[in-house]
């Protein structure tokens, strides 16, 4: 079974300007119907290898979430956004079972208040939002009040002032300096994501500290740290206006409401623009030396069909012996318009592919069961996605042209791909057979050489 003859392979889509934002802003809302309804189909891509089918684990190999975020970290280089993803959609059910009581502490943020926090944040900043003055009266002594905040070292010299309860940025040093003491429960790594949520709220000019109380805030502020704040290891692609936006919602409430506006986002670019380019490139069923191989079979197979069709015509031989060409003619167009779309022929009749460089020096114990548990790019709260230092890089390098023509193949368990590609494979020998029909018919109606 195929798709249609006039199927096409998905269009490459580039990233996003960050310069180009408005326009990507309205692509975005125009797009967002589709994907709340659930039904957002993209050209070349069935619903078989759909982004919500790849997501829910509704694939097989080698169109499984593990797979598209291998291409992320080693191809497209934007891994990040899949990872806030999938830790978004656990923390949302995570957070919908919790009692109610601990749910009423972080309060919806509903859209008509992240539409003011933008807005405020385009015309006059967050940070600069006053207060009622029943506010003010309340918060006046403390870190909630409006105003510069009082240093550590202004406090000391008033022994009549009222130190502050929560720990700024530079009260972060006294916690941590007391640890030997066993005066303060923050471990180096919780000190260290609650300073760099701290400058990132502190560098949007938002004077409120989160409220420690509501649920998950630990987890938010390891989230903010890694994610949101100015070079932060995965950090996101935001610009300063949804940071800001962010960071003030993430002030108020940890409901994963907060995030709805970045989610959007992030959804909007794994859907659009990741997603039909990780198709794209898993359609090649080959490595790149093995492709240019490739095309050089079918650049040499299309000469010798041309060769045999000049012989034959200068020969004495029939006009029928002049078919013979067309065996030439049909392998080689056939093989180089399959290779220009990144397919070998020859891997596609036993429908394997290539393994990728990543894949070949892996362990032979990491099971595509226990994959998730020793990647560290499933681990939501981890390190950079840097991969220059993995030990499979050097090793591809040192491999030779020839054993990287040649190199393992595994078969494609995924049966939607396998159609694709039969689809590619059936239009090559279609294109290869017209072309070939007419070439042949040319030399067919020159009349014979007899220079032999």
């Amino acid at each position: 079974m195929v798709y249609s003859l006039t199927y096409r392979r998905p269009t490459y889509v580039p990233r996003a300007d960050t310069n180009r934002s408005t326009s990507v802003s309205d692509e975005k809302d125009s797009s967002d119907g589709s994907i709340h309804s659930g039904h957002s189909s993209i050209a070349g891509i069935p619903e078989a290898l759909s982004f919500d089918r790849v997501i829910t684990g509704g694939t097989c190999p080698p169109c499984t979430t593990r797979d598209f975020m291998n291409y992320l970290i080693y191809i497209e280089h934007s891994a990040e956004n899949l990872q806030f993803f999938l830790w978004y959609r656990d923390y949302a059910e995570r957070f919908a079972i919790l009692p109610a009581r601990e749910k009423a502490l972080a309060p919806e943020w509903t859209i008509s208040q992240a539409e003011a926090e933008v807005l405020a944040a385009q015309t006059h900043g967050v940070g600069q939002k006053k207060l009622s003055p029943e506010t003010a009266a309340i918060f006046k002594g403390t870190d909630f009040a409006p105003g510069p905040k009082v240093t550590v070292s202004e406090h000391a010299g008033n022994p009549f002032n009222t130190p502050p309860m929560t720990p700024t940025t530079e009260a972060a040093s006294l916690f941590s300096s007391e640890q030997g003491d066993g005066k303060s429960t923050l471990t180096g790594s919780n000190a260290s994501h609650i300073t760099k949520a701290a400058g990132a709220f502190e560098n949007a000019d938002l004077k409120w500290q989160p409220f420690t109380v509501q649920p998950f805030r630990e987890e938010v502020s390891r989230i903010i740290a890694t994610y949101i704040a100015d070079g932060a290891p995965r950090e996101l692609n935001l610009s300063s206006r949804e940071r800001t936006a962010l960071l003030h919602a993430l002030e108020n409430t940890t409901h994963p409401s907060a995030f709805r506006n970045i989610v959007s986002t992030v959804e909007w670019s794994l859907r659009y623009q990741a997603h039909p380019n990780f198709i794209r490139w898993t359609i090649c069923n080959g490595n790149r030396p093995r492709v240019i191989f490739a095309r050089g079979l079918g650049v040499g197979g299309i000469v010798g069909g041309l060769v045999a069709a000049v012989l034959i015509t200068l020969s004495g031989a029939g006009r029928g012996w002049r078919v013979l060409s067309a065996i030439g003619f049909v392998i080689g167009i056939a093989t180089l318009v399959a290779a220009w779309k990144g397919m070998c022929v020859v891997l596609h009749g036993m429908h394997h592919r290539h393994l990728r460089p990543w894949e070949l020096f892996a362990e032979a114990d990491d099971s595509s069961s226990n994959y998730e548990l020793k990647n560290p790019s499933f681990d939501s709260l981890g390190s950079s996605n840097s991969y220059e230092d993995e030990p499979w890089i050097a090793k591809y390098e040192k491999r030779n042209i020839i054993r990287k023509v040649f190199d393992r193949e595994v078969w494609i368990q995924e049966p939607a791909l396998r159609q694709i590609q039969d689809t590619i494979f059936i239009q090559a020998i279609g294109v290869s057979i017209v072309i070939s029909a007419i070439v042949v018919g040319i030399f067919a109606a020159l009349p014979r050489g007899k220079y032999y």
